[in-house]
């Protein structure tokens, strides 16, 4: 039985903002690289249909591993994108990120169904404390691009 992951994060910055750090795929690898070690992650923003086999490892110290991302769908305007991946262990891990505006400025959902057999349990927690680890690493970009007013 699949496992679900879900995470919110609030940032004060616009939307817009917020979005353009989501699908960039640099901010992807750099708010990562604690966690997981990406080699093979092309650069630039993500896009509809964009295929990538690349290889993962944990922290860096485990064998890379190979792991496919297919972006299914990429919505600008309701800043939304859906993603298809597997390998390293994972059947499936299927993830939707979107961006909505806040009274406040912005948050972001990362909604992500995950199955790995037997291992599930443990993948979903693993997971839940990846998502929730991008949050400083976010902000930091987020000044650094000047989102904040």
């Amino acid at each position: 039985m699949p496992g679900k992951v879900h995470v919110e994060s609030d940032y004060d910055v616009s939307p817009d903002a917020l979005w353009a750090v989501t699908k960039d795929l640099d901010a992807l690898r750099e708010m990562n690289a604690r966690m997981v070690k990406m080699e093979g992650l092309p650069s630039g923003n993500m896009y509809a249909g964009q295929d990538m086999t690349i290889r993962t490892s944990l922290f860096g110290l485990l064998p890379a591993q190979d792991y496919r991302i297919v972006i299914t769908d990429l919505d600008d305007t309701a800043r939304e994108f859906r993603s298809s991946e597997h390998g390293s262990g994972v059947k499936t891990w299927n993830h939707i990120g979107r961006v909505i505006a806040t009274p406040t400025g912005a948050r972001l959902i990362d909604e992500i169904e995950i199955d790995a057999g037997g291992m599930t349990p443990l993948v979903v927690g693993w997971a839940n404390l990846l998502y929730r680890s991008r949050h400083k690493p976010r902000l930091r970009i987020l000044k650094t691009r000047g989102a904040f007013t």
